[in-house]
């Protein structure tokens, strides 16, 4: 797991490491209510499960074949990659490959979160975010819900949302 400035380089393709060379800490991380851990075993993740009351789960590869092909995929990667929130936390841990989650920090500068087998990320809701894989083109992952599974997507800008506005109050505490 490694976390630091996205260096904004728009010529070279998202799935680049886009590593600016300055590094982010776990605590600059917590500022924006981000938290990382790393579990090599399904077994942390099933204690964390239990402790933030994420009572659903599912598991999804993201790799061109198990989106149909080539061309859904880079759609599919486009949409991923669209800047948004959601108004759930939105968990991911990593069971194999490799992917990024972009996250806004309180200046509005891109930090990347490169993640691998076992690492798990969780993000606030009300964040501005977005994902994507590596150069590998593959990631197998298991999203965790503290309720009924859904995936909506917000569009920024949403700043008037409910959820949005309570996160920038939390995050300017």
């Amino acid at each position: 797991m490694k976390f630091y400035y996205h260096d904004n380089d728009s010529s070279v393709d998202q799935c680049a490491p886009h590593d600016s060379g300055e590094p982010v800490t776990a605590e600059q991380l917590e500022k924006i209510g981000v938290l990382a851990f790393h579990y090599p075993d399904v077994e942390d993740v099933n204690r964390l499960a239990k402790e933030r009351k994420y009572t659903n789960r599912d598991e999804v590869t993201i790799t061109p074949e198990a989106m149909g092909g080539q061309e859904n995929y880079e759609k599919k990667l486009k949409v991923f990659y669209e800047e948004h929130l959601h108004e759930d936390e939105e968990i991911r841990y990593i069971l194999d490959g490799e992917g990024y989650f972009d996250v806004r920090d309180k200046d509005d500068r891109w930090i990347r979160a490169q993640l691998n087998a076992g690492d798990l990320l969780i993000l606030p809701s009300g964040i501005y975010h977005r994902f994507t894989l590596s150069e590998k083109n593959y990631v197998h992952t298991m999203r965790l819900f503290q309720a009924e599974p859904k995936w909506v997507a917000l569009p920024r800008p949403v700043d008037n949302n409910p959820y949005r506005q309570e996160y920038v109050k939390a995050i300017s505490a």
